[in-house]
């Protein structure tokens, strides 16, 4: 990571910078796994110092958080403070909340193919008509649309049959060769 240390009127010593760069290392490995860079600007107004401190990481979330106190090293501490908890906040918001769904997803086996014969006719299937392929009872998953894409992202199927809350009929998701994800819905 590359820290960017600087102060506007003020000189940045090398005890500050080492503190600043001990703390942010510490503050963003507990939320965010890769951070790119750091800038951390250090200025005064009035009688306060003030913190500015802007962090990217390589998700593309950039956490900024501005601070200003009597002394500078409370001026930076609150304002690491402030980043810490934006970045909690985004690891929580994209963490998968639906471990402890009580109704699991279940996925069919490959399907198989079963020719209805009436009985007392030999080789029936042939001459009766139309092929019954894999007849089975299953109950749909009940899910939001947003869950849904989260578990079919997560299967890494090529689609997921689904209901909503409203059972108005079964819903489909899935992957579309550009990456998206689709969406058919029942009228």
């Amino acid at each position: 990571m590359q820290y960017q240390i600087s102060g506007i009127h003020i000189d940045v010593g090398n005890a500050l910078q080492t503190h600043v760069k001990e703390e942010l290392r510490n503050a963003i490995s507990k939320h965010a796994e890769r951070p790119t860079d750091a800038q951390i600007i250090f200025s005064k107004s009035g009688h306060e110092f003030v913190c500015d401190t802007i962090i990217h990481l390589s998700t593309g979330l950039t956490a900024k958080a501005k601070a200003s106190k009597a002394e500078i090293y409370a001026a930076f501490d609150a304002c690491t403070e402030k980043v810490e908890k934006q970045l909690r906040r985004y690891k929580r918001k994209i963490k998968g909340h639906h471990k402890d769904r009580n109704q699991s997803v279940e996925f069919i086996d490959s399907t198989s193919y079963t020719p209805v014969t009436k009985e007392g006719d030999k080789d029936s299937a042939i001459t009766s008509g139309p092929m019954i392929v894999a007849e089975t009872e299953r109950t749909f998953p009940v899910f939001s649309v947003k869950a849904a894409s989260e578990e079919l992202e997560k299967s890494n199927l090529p689609f997921l049959l689904f209901k909503t809350k409203e059972k108005q009929g079964v819903h489909i998701l899935f992957q579309r060769d550009d990456g998206n994800i689709g969406w058919v819905q029942p009228n």
